[in-house]
């Protein structure tokens, strides 16, 4: 068994106060193999071989983007991969951000669910991050996508390029 120390981290407070479920907290547990301890009001500690504490880490991390368990758990497969485009880094108020979270979900989730159907990959967007699992390939599709919308494109466009990238990725260009 490989040793290693205590990991710790913040995620955010709601989204700690559904790991400090029993059923949920039990649950992430089992799943992670490793103690799991919902510390103050954000802290998490993990605590198990060092394979272990980095799964539950990368898991917990995407929990803790707005992805629901389950899904987070995908990252347990060698070929799913985590990204996280963070919003305060691109743009400069509060307004923006929540102008252009709008955008990539849409009128009723549309749009997050078409780029969901299109790539392949899974989407969360949740505080100031818009956030995705899959593979290599479905991240990149989903990623050209999101960054159309981010950079103010237009949907059309951001659905074509997103399109054009599967139909390349299909045709192995």
């Amino acid at each position: 068994m490989l040793v290693s120390g205590l990991q710790q981290f913040l995620i955010p407070t709601k989204r700690a106060e559904l790991l400090k479920g029993k059923t949920l907290m039990d649950s992430v547990r089992k799943r992670l193999g490793c103690r799991i301890e919902v510390r103050n009001e954000n802290e998490l500690l993990i605590d198990g071989d060092a394979l272990e504490e980095y799964n539950a880490r990368v898991v917990l991390q995407a929990f803790a983007r707005g992805f629901e368990f389950e899904t987070a758990c995908k990252l347990l497969s060698d070929e799913r991969f985590f990204e996280s485009i963070d919003m305060k880094q691109l743009f400069n108020n509060e307004a923006q951000i929540k102008r252009i979270k709008a955008r990539v979900i849409g009128t009723d989730g549309k749009t997050k669910s078409y780029v969901q159907s299109v790539s392949g990959a899974d989407l969360a967007i949740y505080g100031d991050t818009v956030s995705m699992i899959g593979t290599v390939d479905e991240i990149r599709i989903a990623r050209a996508a999101i960054e159309v919308l981010l950079e103010g494109g237009t949907h059309k466009k951001a659905y074509a390029i997103m399109e054009k990238a599967k139909r390349r990725l299909r045709e192995g260009r």
